[in-house]
């Protein structure tokens, strides 16, 4: 299994809960922020059906194009090739979704704004960012030197807020294990490393369920 639906597999539960927590249907329209591989958007675009729409949205050209053939069966999705930092879409959309993408980027404020500005009044803003270093292996601490932001998750509430959004909702959730498993394999991916039987928590995806306020 390729990481980003290894990852998918294993923080599963807090991207269902959030959903959940929304009562996203069919026809909404959502955008997908930092794409990736469209494991999130696939999971978007099942829910809102065709009569909904769902941009999935990423800087890389490349990724724009694996979440164009992850995402082929869904005829309601628009891969488009963009930064966060220049999100700009043709209409509001009801929900806006970013997942380990405010990590990398430069200035997360400035994503989460224009997160914010894409929405629809009253319409949603869901971010999920990582705890990097409270994740442990046989007990030691987690480190993630190539992102700009590896524990943006501890700040995400309050970003969040900053961004002129209302918080409805926020959590965080740190799958574990110890030996075999979807945990390890998923941390083998990620590290190179197997980490045999030692005991591992991942670290906490913060999950942030906010609301843009009604005109």
């Amino acid at each position: 299994m390729e990481l980003r639906g290894l990852r998918d597999d294993v923080y599963r539960r807090p991207l269902a809960t959030a959903l959940d927590r929304l009562g996203i249907g069919p026809g909404w329209t959502c955008v997908d922020v930092g794409a990736g591989g469209g494991d999130v958007t696939v999971a978007l675009a099942e829910i809102v059906g065709h009569d909904g729409r769902v941009y999935a949205v990423d800087s890389d050209p490349l990724a724009r194009d694996e979440v164009a053939s992850a995402a082929a069966a869904n005829s309601q999705v628009l891969a488009i090739t963009q930064a966060g930092e220049d999100l700009r879409l043709p209409e509001l959309v009801d929900l806006a979704f970013c997942r380990f993408l405010l990590m990398h980027v430069l200035d997360p404020s400035v994503v989460l704004a224009r997160m914010a500005s894409a929405v629809r009044p009253g319409g949603w803003v869901v971010a999920q960012e990582p705890i990097t270093s409270a994740g442990r292996i046989a007990g030691l601490p987690f480190s993630m030197p190539d992102a700009r932001h590896p524990d943006i998750g501890a700040l995400l509430p309050a970003l969040v807020r900053q961004a002129g959004l209302h918080i409805v909702d926020a959590w965080a959730e740190a799958p574990a294990g110890a030996g075999p498993g979807p945990v390890a394999t998923y941390l083998e991916h990620l590290t190179e490393v197997d980490p045999g039987d030692d005991p591992v928590v991942l670290p906490p995806l913060v999950t942030v369920v906010a609301q843009v306020p009604s005109a």
